[in-house]
């Protein structure tokens, strides 16, 4: 028994602890909860740790905490849309408008309450080429917002077996449609799809036809789907909507720097006869996470009624950033944005800034030599599209590929690569010339 209480004396109090970690910079009640966490840990203990050890603990406990902060990174990866690095890249100034008080919701030129993002709905439509747009907090709740509508009363969602896709986070597109209480009319087989199929299918019950674009994904082989046309010309001699989910949704052409692989744009979708198409903001456009809804005034209007609609409206500083975005692509200045600096980036520049941080890391316990590679688009589009790319490898002389990864994870800008080959890749497509810098002082921090 005096052996436990000896053991117990041993464990230092949260006020000594909390003088000994003066120097983090995380919020005082985050410290302290981090402090009473581990304590409490050590109490259901039999062996109790030296009080160093202790400290040691709290401290790569606070470091961790530290790092799950949002924080700028480097990308190394060679996926430019990067889904677990926050998608497209913005430019820093594209949220400056909604960073202090906007004209959200007040006419300036009548001083009334105005419209919530009438502007840039207008501008969306444009870019869209359909009569009206509205946006949603990303393109599945876009797409949950227009089931909710349209299978209110005729619960029927007509789909093919071979688009029931799954996107990221383990997501799935039968999931999604099901929370919106729509009852799915799977149609075809995973290959082979007709209009025959949809048009048997099609009944007093059905609420809308729905094509999802398989944009993560190819089919190659004996396959075939009904021309978007065929679609709509049923929609239309059924009287039910049409509707496609684009999913990452290019707002230009893809084929000169994606090597042919084409991506088809709301614009063109709406050509073909779709009533509505759905898109994402923050991959192929390359702009901030939103769900773009554009198509026939009346649907858009009637969605902007439905009361879910306000539990997946955008707040300011979302729409700031897609108003830029838009205004880019109106200016035709979309090549400006850092999302097509990276996928339209030419191997031979990459290699001339490669070779110059090579050389810039030429005094330090690597080994760096510069290589050719190849970049993925990423954001769940244009999978079969490999993008030539120069990387940077790096070999420490001094400790192992994996702490030297790790170290550059939790260097004061973070930098994120891949081990390959018995070496650390940076592919240099999805690094700004503007991280240049940092990149070099990340390296040059993690090799002390």
């Amino acid at each position: 028994m005096a052996k436990a209480k000896n053991n117990l004396r041993t464990i230092p109090g949260v006020d000594t602890l909390l003088e000994k970690v003066d120097g983090c910079d995380l919020p005082r009640p985050l410290i302290v909860a981090t402090i009473r966490a581990e304590l409490e840990s050590l109490r259901k203990d039999k062996k109790i740790p030296s009080q160093d050890e202790i400290l040691n603990t709290i401290l790569l406990r606070l470091e961790d905490l530290a790092l799950s902060r949002l924080q700028p990174v480097i990308n190394g990866s060679g996926v430019v849309i990067h889904t677990n690095l926050g998608r497209a890249p913005l430019p820093v100034k594209s949220v400056a408008v909604g960073t202090g008080h906007t004209n959200l919701e007040i006419d300036l030129a009548t001083g009334r309450r105005g419209k919530r993002a009438a502007y840039l709905e207008q501008c969306l439509a444009e870019l869209c080429g359909a009569e009206a747009a509205l946006v949603a907090n990303n393109c599945a709740a876009a797409l949950v917002l227009i089931l909710r509508h349209f299978t209110a009363e005729k619960k029927e969602v007509v789909i093919s077996r071979g688009e029931l896709v799954q996107i990221g986070g383990g997501f799935r597109i039968p999931d999604i449609l099901e929370t919106s209480d729509a009852r799915l009319r799977e149609v075809g087989t995973t290959n082979r799809t007709t209009i025959n199929d949809y048009a048997k299918a099609t009944n007093k019950d059905t609420g809308l036809l729905l094509k999802v674009h398989r944009s993560n994904f190819f089919m190659d082989g004996f396959v075939g789907a009904p021309e978007r046309r065929e679609l709509a010309q049923l929609a239309k001699t059924k009287h039910v909507p049409f509707v496609e989910d684009l999913g990452s949704g290019a707002l230009q052409p893809t084929e000169m720097w994606a090597h042919g692989h084409d991506e088809p744009t709301p614009k063109k979708v709406l050509k073909g006869g779709a009533d509505l198409v759905c898109f994402s903001g923050d991959k192929l456009m390359g702009g901030p996470q939103a769900g773009i809804i554009a198509g026939r005034t009346k649907y858009i209007q009637a969605l902007k009624k439905h009361p879910f609609f306000r539990a997946l409206r955008c707040d300011k500083l979302i729409l700031a950033a897609l108003q830029y975005t838009a205004e880019e692509y109106l200016h035709d200045r979309a090549d400006q944005l850092p999302v097509y600096q990276n996928l339209k980036a030419k191997p031979a520049k990459l290699k001339r800034r490669a070779d110059k941080i090579a050389k810039a890391l030429g005094e330090l316990p690597i080994i760096v030599t510069v290589s050719e590679g190849e970049s993925q688009v990423g954001g769940g589009a244009l999978p079969q599209a490999l993008l030539p790319s120069i990387t940077l490898d790096i070999v420490p002389t001094l400790m192992s590929l994996k702490e030297f990864s790790a170290r550059l994870r939790r260097a004061p800008v973070p930098v994120i690569g891949t081990i390959s080959g018995q070496r650390f890749r940076l592919d240099l497509r999805t690094i700004l010339p503007e991280q240049e810098k940092q990149l070099i002082a990340s390296i040059q921090q993690s090799l002390k």
